[in-house]
């Protein structure tokens, strides 16, 4: 059954038993008496009051307002920032510091930046190196907001673009390298590298951002691999000094090598010259017993003969005496004083020591023949 069947009894609008709708031209003159009352320019009825002063109270009310509207539009502008003024949203003029004034809100906005302030952030980003090995690199960006123009409409999110570039660009730089060059002497040269290529693309995007400064603070191996790690490090450390003490015995062993080469060459060269002087002069002194030979045979054939025998017998610890003369001389230990008188002879050999050495009436015969023909040719020597 609907609310306004007959026999219902309930009408929803029905207030007090009527049935027709609420009286809307009273609610609306009923707020009209309320706000003529507020502001002093209406009385009962919602007719204005005759001699009342309505009039001049609603035109201070508005003055005031757009006193203070206007009010709203000043705004001081710090030494290390820059204020950018919109004009429904879009870009008008960039102010300095200090005390400024700009067309109030809806009309004028502004948006304040600080340009002077050094911004750090840190980013941690896992990475592989040019030869394939993983590392860890934890870098620290610092950054200013130098152009406020371009930090505020050419990009949305300046902060999160610089982030995103700053990623990139360090695995970029680590991507080219070795890890040895990573972890150790290369990292001033990474992060110059890194701050490069972050603010190449930054300009690219016109960002209105300047990168001061990049610094790597950490490069390292994940925690997962860093025993193997150490154990790749401390083979490489061995390998360095083994390289480093190989290095030391050869500059020690080398030098000496060298000279000795050199003496043995300079030993060689001695020799040399001594055997070819030597037999130059053997050949030059046959070429003169030839000289002689051809003008006295005998005599020079028997003068070589007696020389050689010479040579023979000085060598030799036997004694030969002339037993032409008799005496006690055939018992004396001959050799033995020769031995000592020149203090280094050997024994001779085949014989007892303490025993002369004589020849008998049967060797001797020849040996005074010897004996008579060296005396001939020292005779004859001194004659010629």
């Amino acid at each position: 059954m609907a609310w306004n069947e007959s026999g219902n009894g309930k009408n929803p609008w029905d207030r007090g038993g009527g049935d027709g709708p609420p009286d809307l031209d009273r609610i609306v003159r009923d707020w009209q008496r309320r706000l003529g009352a507020l502001l002093g320019g209406g009385g009962r009825g919602g007719g204005p009051r005759r001699g009342g002063s309505g009039g001049p109270a609603m035109a201070g009310l508005v003055g005031l307002l757009l006193l203070g509207w206007v009010a709203t539009g000043f705004y001081r502008v710090n030494d290390a920032e820059r204020g950018v003024v919109l004009r429904f949203g879009a870009y008008t003029e960039t102010t300095q510091p200090g005390l400024r004034w700009h067309i109030p809100w809806p009309v004028e906005s502004v948006e304040k930046v600080n340009v002077a302030q050094v911004t750090p952030f840190s980013q941690k980003t896992r990475m592989l190196t040019a030869d394939e090995n993983i590392v860890v690199v934890d870098m620290v960006v610092q950054f200013q907001r130098a152009n406020p123009v371009d930090y505020l409409f050419n990009v949305r999110d300046p902060d999160g673009t610089l982030r995103d570039v700053s990623e990139s660009a360090i695995r970029e730089v680590v991507g080219k390298s070795k890890v040895d060059f990573v972890l150790r002497e290369g990292r001033a040269e990474i992060a110059l590298n890194t701050q490069k290529v972050i603010q190449e693309a930054l300009d690219e995007y016109r960002t209105g951002i300047i990168v001061t400064k990049v610094n790597l603070v950490d490069a390292n191996f994940p925690e997962q691999v860093e025993a193997a790690v150490q154990d790749a490090v401390k083979a490489r450390e061995d390998k360095e000094r083994l390289g480093f003490e190989a290095q030391s015995y050869a500059n020690d062993i080398l030098p000496k090598a060298r000279g000795e080469a050199v003496r043995r060459l300079q030993d060689a060269e001695a020799y040399k010259a001594r055997v070819i002087a030597n037999a130059e002069g053997e050949a030059a002194r046959f070429e003169q017993l030839l000289a002689e030979y051809r003008q006295a045979p005998e005599v020079t054939r028997e003068r070589l003969y007696l020389e050689t025998a010479e040579q023979v017998f000085a060598n030799s610890a036997k004694v030969v005496i002339d037993t032409e003369s008799s005496g006690n001389l055939l018992y004396l230990p001959i050799d033995q004083l020769l031995r000592r008188q020149q203090g280094s002879a050997p024994p001779p050999l085949g014989r007892a020591p303490g025993t002369g050495s004589a020849s008998g009436s049967s060797g001797g015969g020849a040996s005074g023949s010897a004996t008579r023909s060296q005396r001939e040719a020292l005779r004859l020597r001194g004659t010629r």
